[in-house]
């Protein structure tokens, strides 16, 4: 995945539960860092789609989302690391459904 393109951006927190999560209260820049011990990090292309979303924690990557989009927009699959490195990944057709993993 490439992201030397993408904005970098840093929030607070999530909301909801369908992917992809949608990141809220976007810290200013990376200064607001400083005295945090959990935040999240995400990689935004062009047309403002989340690629790359971490949840650090004490400095390490604790959760990892990475995102990729059919040409029409919608999610295409969702690859999941957890703190475990254990990895799942999520497939979704050009209108949103779910792929059962075959």
């Amino acid at each position: 995945m490439e992201l030397d393109n993408c904005a970098c951006r840093y929030f607070i927190s999530y909301s909801g539960v369908k992917l992809p999560l949608k990141l809220v209260n976007e810290l200013p820049d990376e200064s607001h860092l400083e005295n945090r011990n959990t935040y999240f990090r995400g990689f935004f292309d062009g047309n403002e789609r989340l690629l790359l979303l971490e949840k650090l924690v004490y400095g390490d990557v604790e959760l990892r989302h990475r995102y990729r989009y059919h040409a029409n927009g919608a999610l295409a699959d969702a690859e999941i690391t957890d703190a475990d490195g254990e990895i799942d990944i999520l497939r979704f057709d050009e209108n949103g459904a779910a792929i059962a993993a075959g």
